[in-house]
């Protein structure tokens, strides 16, 4: 029969009291009377929680230098000095630029800027900012009379094409080719521009440029609307001879070239208009005396 006062059956050896008294000696009893525990104070070595590991030395090095590049007060001057001779040259380049732009404008020079047509800008086209208001109708008719040009050749090529396909000599087509890379550039060159720069300066040596091919042009436009059988039977040009003459062997290319002779019509009687309108402007606004007073000065001159 085992002991009044046997060991306590849960006790698994020696465990750490946090309670205990770490000051006294092992085998003491922490209260009288009662049973008798004992309590030991275990080393650091039997210590169930090791220790963390110690940094190295230098892990935090307070001492050591940070690199942050800053630029020494030499350095800034310098860079100050720089931007102020750079905005200097800008500065000066202005003063020749805006110079310039004024002497050219004391001399009847118009700087212009390319904005038409809005999505490939190859020419200078702004009437409604350029033009007195009282030419602007006018000249806005003018430049039709150009777009119309531009379709009446455009059409014409279209024609000879199917002309072509039909059986027709391919030489009409490459002559119609020719007449719109030829006419279209230099109708904008010898009248278009001529009329745009005399509304815009009223100069009366622009105003008889301009009458002169813009004649040419009218011509041309009639002579297109007839087509006589000059230059291949005339087949080469979307008029009413040759309209006759194909309709009865190709309905279908008969038809394009009577919507050729239709548009070469419209034309000549829009560019009759505008030649019209321009000369009456041009008698009442004086600049037909002006005009012959030039004349009689340069035949004097040419004399002396």
């Amino acid at each position: 029969m085992a002991g009044r006062y046997d060991p306590n059956p849960f006790d698994e050896g020696d465990e750490v009291n946090p309670f205990a008294d770490q000051g006294k000696g092992a085998g003491k009893s922490n209260f009288s009377g009662g049973p008798f525990y004992t309590t030991s104070v275990p080393s650091a070595a039997n210590s169930r929680l090791s220790p963390l590991p110690h940094e190295p030395a230098d892990f935090y090095d307070r001492g050591a230098p940070v690199d942050i590049p800053l630029d020494s007060a030499t350095d800034l001057k310098k860079k100050e000095r720089e931007l102020q001779a750079r905005e200097a040259d800008l500065k000066k380049r202005e003063d020749i630029v805006k110079r310039k732009e004024e002497a050219a404008a004391r001399a009847g020079i118009v700087l212009e800027e390319k904005n038409w047509p809005p999505f490939f800008p190859i020419i200078h086209h702004d009437i409604a900012n350029e033009i007195p208001i009282h030419l602007q109708k006018l000249q806005y008719v003018a430049f039709t009379t150009y777009l119309g040009l531009v379709l009446c050749l455009l059409w014409n090529i279209i024609a000879t094409t199917t002309a072509w396909i039909k059986g027709e000599d391919p030489k009409i087509w490459f002559l119609a080719l020719i007449y719109f890379i030829s006419g279209v550039p230099l109708a904008y060159v010898l009248w278009y521009r001529p009329l745009y720069r005399a509304f815009r300066s009223e100069s009366a040596f622009k105003f008889s440029w301009f009458f002169l091919f813009y004649l040419v042009h009218i011509g041309f436009v009639i002579f297109a609307a007839v087509a006589p059988p000059v230059v291949f039977k005339g087949k080469s040009l979307a008029g009413i001879l040759p309209a006759v003459d194909l309709v009865g062997k190709h309905a279908l290319v008969g038809i394009f070239y009577f919507v050729g002779f239709g548009l070469f019509c419209l034309e000549s009687l829009l560019s009759i208009w505008v030649i019209q309108q321009v000369y009456m402007y041009f008698r009442g606004s004086g600049h037909a005396a002006e005009m012959k007073r030039e004349v009689a000065r340069s035949a004097v001159r040419a004399a002396i």
